[in-house]
């Protein structure tokens, strides 16, 4: 199997589009989250090879949720998702140890080449 990627995104939708991507691509989804918290329960559980991560989300936004991670996982690889308009929080996201970050809508070329610069 390919590459483990948890997906963490409080729309439905975007998790659905997104699994579609990877899974089309060859890439294993270990799991779902739809919050930061959820994200780092999952992450301790499953021990991903890489997660994507919604900035905006409810209860533990995924700045929040980035830095629980590589606080419990130094060397965890993390690609922030983004809606337009949120370069201030890509910023900050970078800063706090995120590898890269996708602008929704999902473009399918765009996911696949993060993440094969991911794990180059």
């Amino acid at each position: 199997m390919g590459k483990k990627i948890l997906i963490v995104d409080d729309a439905v939708f975007m998790r659905i589009k997104l699994k579609d991507i990877l899974e089309k691509n060859g890439y294993e989804v270990a799991g779902e989250a739809q919050n930061g918290q959820e994200a780092f329960d999952q992450y301790q559980e499953t021990k991903p090879d890489l997660v994507t991560m919604d900035i905006t989300m409810p209860e533990v936004d995924g700045l929040e949720a980035l830095k629980m991670i590589r606080e419990a996982d130094p060397n965890a690889k993390v690609i922030m998702c983004s809606a337009m308009g949120q370069q201030g929080m890509v910023m900050d996201a970078i800063r706090a140890g995120a590898i890269d970050f996708i602008v929704k809508p999902f473009d399918t070329e765009r996911v696949i080449k993060a993440l094969d610069k991911a794990f180059s």
